[in-house]
This record gives structure tokens, sequence and C-alpha cells, in this order.
């Protein structure tokens, strides 16, 4: 039933507009339109988007102050900040090198230092770092770094987590301070170590190492003295207290002349 006036009309089985006096007859079958997949799929799409957009958006992390120490919550997507306690600077970017560099570094960001890289930076300060091209000064990780290279580190190197990768060949000239290290390649180098040492499979350490445990797994190599305690343990300490030998005392007198008697051989 539709309005006798009408024009058109629209089928309430298949949907499809047709005039009113050319209607389907009555015995007449219509077959149903498919729906299309665009119909079923839609809902999904537009949830696997809200969910990409949840995952996408920026997150908040916690920055240190350089000058204060102070913490503080800043966006994920800020390129930089100020310290809410001392008003200093804070560079949050991260660096990739790719070529030459010379500038001092000091970010809370990750460094990336590519195979053709080459940073000559006197101080390197950042959050976590990957090298594998020439470091020539020195570096100091908040968290991380990862050293994928075949090569001389001149300068110092500390971080919380150290890795030597598989096919690294670092000879380090400086101690290397960390609190803990993973050793998958070959490293020459003195490390001190807050907590521990690990050297994997077909790994090779040369040096003296310092720290409170060392797991070397079979087929692992480690060469040089070990000191298990203590991270700031040295070498004196090792040595058992002694008083300073006093010569006996005599009672025959002194030789004329001011001179002291001869001690007898032992």
């Amino acid at each position: 039933m539709d309005y006798a006036a009408a024009k058109s009309t629209m089928c309430r089985q298949c949907g499809r507009y047709f005039s009113p006096f050319a209607a389907p007859k009555p015995g007449l079958k219509i077959r149903a339109r498919e729906e299309t997949p665009v119909a079923v799929s839609a809902p999904d799409h537009s949830f696997k988007q809200k969910l990409e957009g949840l995952w996408s958006r920026p997150r908040n992390s916690v920055v240190e102050c350089f000058e204060c120490k102070r913490k503080h919550e800043v966006s994920g997507a800020a390129s930089s900040t100020n310290c809410p306690s001392c008003s200093a600077h804070i560079d949050l970017r991260d660096y990739k090198i790719a070529t030459a560099f010379s500038r001092t570094i000091r970010t809370r960001g990750e460094v990336h230092l590519l195979p053709k890289g080459e940073l000559s930076s006197t101080s390197v300060v950042c959050k976590s770092a990957v090298i594998e091209g020439k470091l020539r000064g020195n570096l100091h990780c908040s968290e991380s770094a990862t050293i994928d290279y075949v090569g001389k580190l001149p300068g110092r190197l500390s971080a919380q987590q150290v890795t030597v990768e598989k096919k690294a060949d670092v000879q380090c000239f400086r101690r290397v301070t960390v609190g803990s290290i993973e050793i998958k390649g070959r490293m020459v180098g003195e490390i001190v170590a807050n907590t521990s040492v690990h050297i994997h499979k077909n790994a090779c350490l040369e040096g003296n190492v310092t720290a409170k445990a060392i797991t070397v797994e079979k087929g692992g190599i480690f060469s040089g003295q070990l000191i298990i305690g203590k991270a700031d343990l040295t070498q004196g300490e090792l040595l058992p207290e002694q008083q300073p030998a006093t010569p006996p005392k005599h009672s025959e007198p002194d030789l004329p002349g001011g001179v002291a008697r001869p001690l007898p051989v032992t």
C-alpha cells in the first residue's frame, strides 16, 4: 500500500525504487539484494581504527632534570621542556647520526650512531644509545647502551645496562662502569659492575672485572682478574693489614759518630 499520487516508491523487500504503475505482480518472486561485505566489515574497521588511535596516542613520560635532578612528567610528543624547579632546559630529542658529528649531546632521548657515523663529541649524555660507528668521546646512558661495533672506544662508558652484540669486537681503553652487562661478542677492557656480568656462549671477555656476581656460559671465555664483592673494592683492600716493621731494640750503645749499628742479616 502506498500513496495514490506517488510518482515512485521503494520496495519493502529488496529496497529498489520503481514506479507504482509498474508494480511487480503479486505472484512474482523477487530475489533480495545481497548485503555487501562493506556494510558488515564497517563496524570492525572502525573499531580497529579506534584501537590504533589509542595506541598511537602520545603517552606521558617522566624525565629528570640535569641540574637539580628533579623528576616531572611531560608529554611523549614533546621535543623539549623546562624544569619546574630550576627552569633549566631539558632536551628530549632523539639523535640519529649517519655522518661526522662533533657537537656535545645532552638529551633525555635516544642516540643512534650508525655504522657510517662518527661521533667526536667530548661528552654524550642520553637516555639510551646504540653504538654501531666510531665513538671518540665519553658516553653516559641513564638506562641502556647497546654496542655493535668493531674497533676501539677511547672514552669512558657508563650505563645501567650494557649489551655487547655477537658481531661486536670492541676494545675499551677506559673503565666501563655499569649496573649489569651482557657480553655476546668479544670485549677487552676493565669492567666495574654494581650487580652482575654475564658472558654468553662463544663470547670472550679479557680484562679485570669487579662485580657482585659473574656468569660464564659453557663455551664462553673470561681472562683476567676477578673481584667478587663491593663494586668499589680496590686491590689494596684485599691485602691483610700489617703493622710497619720496627727495628728491634738493643741494649748496646750506638757506634761513635752517630752512625746506627747495622741490623743482622736474616
